[in-house]
């Protein structure tokens, strides 16, 4: 499993679908997921920490599981079937762990929320990510540059 952050939002230009973008810590990949219009307006209004005068849905969903005691400790994107993504979300009320089958635009909504890790499982990482070719061919050439200079003698202390 990969840790991965919500670095935004964007529409897909053909179809008008959001799509929340993940990124790995180093921002060197991207995972686009196509997300309906009220979970990404869910999605924005963790982001961007926006009141609301009556709990939305994932709000609600919030309040019942901390007066239950229960947190969200982590989300897992953990599948991609047919450009289908299938997320886990992870409770845990102090004595057991739970695994919740979720669609990953709620697993993610909840995860900010609470201020969840969210992991991608290798698989999805492999299959649906983009890399950020700039940031690649740079440490790329940063590292030919390296071993261009290294020498044997140089792991011997």
């Amino acid at each position: 499993m990969i840790e991965m952050k919500v670095s935004g939002l964007a529409t897909d230009s053909t179809s008008r679908m959001p799509i929340v973008i993940l990124t790995d810590m180093e921002e060197k990949r991207y995972l686009p997921i196509w997300v309906g219009v009220y979970e990404s307006d869910a999605i924005l209004m963790a982001l961007e920490h926006i009141e609301v005068p009556r709990p939305m849905t994932h709000d609600l969903l919030k309040g019942i599981l901390e007066t239950t005691g229960i947190e969200v400790t982590e989300v897992l994107i953990s599948d991609i079937k047919e450009n289908t993504f299938y997320a886990k979300i992870i409770l845990n009320d102090g004595t057991t762990e739970y695994e919740i089958d979720s669609r990953p635009s709620d697993a993610i909504a909840l995860a900010l929320r609470f201020e969840a890790p969210i992991f991608v499982a290798e698989n999805v990482i492999m299959e649906a990510t983009i890399m950020d070719k700039e940031k690649y061919e740079k440490e790329m050439q940063d590292f030919k540059d390296f071993l261009k200079d290294i020498k044997p003698s140089d792991f011997h202390k």
